[in-house]
C-alpha cells in the first residue's frame, strides 16, 4: 500500500504549505513533492510496519524527489527546518500511485483531487470535510467506482458515540464552536458580511444555523461541524453556534446529544498548529486512521 498526502501547514504534521519539516525522524522512506503552494508525501509501506515506522525501500516516480534528495533532521514536532521541493506533477497525480489519499487542500481544490481518487477506485480521506457537503454526488460517485470517502474525526471527539446513537432514532444534535479570532478571520461568511475580528475584546457569536450552512460560511474553520453532521442526523439537522472567543488560547466544541439510547454533552478544547483554522489533533487523528487501516487490532466503532 502506499500512502500519499496533500498538507496544508500543520504543526506537527508532517508538512507545512510546499515544505517538509520535522516529525519524520523515524519514518526514514519517504518521497515528496510541491505543486502550486501544496506539499504532499508518500510512504511506501510496501513491506511492514511496525509502531507507525516503515521498513522499507523508496522508489521515485513521476517526477517525485527521491529519499536521497533531503535529509529528515532528528527534530521534535514543529522544529524540522523546511525544505522545499520542486516537482513537474499535477495534484491530481496522487491517485496514479496510491491506495490511499488523504487530503488537506484549499476548497477550490477538492474536487478534482477526490474525483482523481475516487475514479482510481481509491481510499479517499479527506479532511476538508465541508467540502463534502456540496459534492455529496462523489459518494454516488465513489459506490459505483468501488472507492471508499474515509473523514477522519479530527478535532472532534465522540463520533463513534454518535454513529452508534444514529443506528437508533437521535433527537437532537447541536455543536457550539469557540476560537480565538484568528481562527476565524477571513471566513467567507464574515467577508461577505464586512465583519473583522481584528481588536475584538469581548466574546461575539457569528453564527447560528445548520451544519450546511455554518460549512458554506466556514469552510475551513468548521469541518468539525461537517464531519458531526455525517455520523448523525445530517447537515441539515445538526444545528451550530460559532463563536469568536479573545479570551481563548485554544479551539473548543461543545456537543450535545439527544437520542432515544443515550443522552450526552462532550467538550474538547484543542491547542491550535501555526494555522490557527485547525488544530494539533488534527494531523494525529488522521495518522491513527490511517493506521487503523492495516493494524491487527482496531478498537471503537
Amino acid at each position: 500500500m502506499n500512502l500519499r498526502r496533500g498538507a496544508a501547514g500543520y504543526d506537527a504534521a508532517v508538512m507545512q504549505h510546499g515544505d517538509v519539516v520535522g516529525d519524520l525522524k523515524n519514518r526514514r522512506d519517504v518521497m515528496a513533492y510541491h505543486h502550486a503552494g501544496i506539499a504532499a508525501f508518500l510512504v511506501g509501506l510496501g513491506d511492514q510496519v511496525k509502531d507507525g515506522v516503515h521498513h522499507g525501500g523508496v522508489e521515485s516516480r513521476h517526477w517525485l524527489i527521491k529519499q536521497d534528495d533531503f535529509r529528515l533532521l532528528d527534530q521534535g514536532p514543529g522544529q524540522g527546518q523546511a525544505l522545499p521541493l520542486p516537482t513537474r506533477e499535477p495534484a491530481t497525480a496522487l491517485a496514479d500511485d496510491c491506495d490511499v489519499v488523504v487530503e488537506c487542500l484549499p476548497p477550490a481544490l477538492f474536487r478534482e483531487v477526490a474525483i482523481s481518487a475516487i475514479d482510481k477506485g481509491r481510499i479517499f480521506m479527506p479532511l476538508s470535510v465541508a467540502q463534502l457537503l456540496d459534492n455529496w454526488d462523489l459518494v454516488e460517485r465513489a459506490k459505483q467506482k468501488g472507492a471508499r470517502i474515509l473523514p477522519p474525526t479530527g478535532a472532534l471527539l465522540g463520533l463513534d458515540a454518535v454513529r452508534a446513537a444514529a443506528e437508533g432514532t437521535v433527537h437532537s444534535i447541536k455543536m457550539i464552536t469557540r476560537k480565538p479570532p484568528g481562527g476565524l478571520e477571513g471566513a467567507p461568511y464574515l467577508r461577505e458580511r464586512n465583519i473583522t475580528l481584528v481588536g475584538l475584546d469581548k466574546p461575539l457569536k457569528l453564527f447560528e444555523g445548520t451544519a450546511r450552512e455554518g460549512a458554506r460560511g466556514f469552510p475551513t474553520n468548521v469541518n468539525v461541524a461537517a464531519a458531526l453532521s455525517l455520523a448523525g442526523i445530517g447537515p441539515d439537522r445538526t444545528r451550530l453556534e460559532i463563536w469568536a472567543d479573545p479570551a481563548l488560547t485554544r479551539n473548543t466544541h461543545r456537543i450535545e446529544v439527544e437520542a432515544d439510547t443515550a443522552r450526552f454533552t462532550m467538550s474538547i478544547e484543542g491547542v491550535p498548529s501555526e494555522n490557527p483554522r485547525t488544530g494539533r489533533l488534527v494531523p494525529l487523528s488522521t495518522v491513527a486512521a490511517l493506521r487503523g487501516l492495516v493494524s491487527e487490532l482496531k478498537v471503537g466503532t
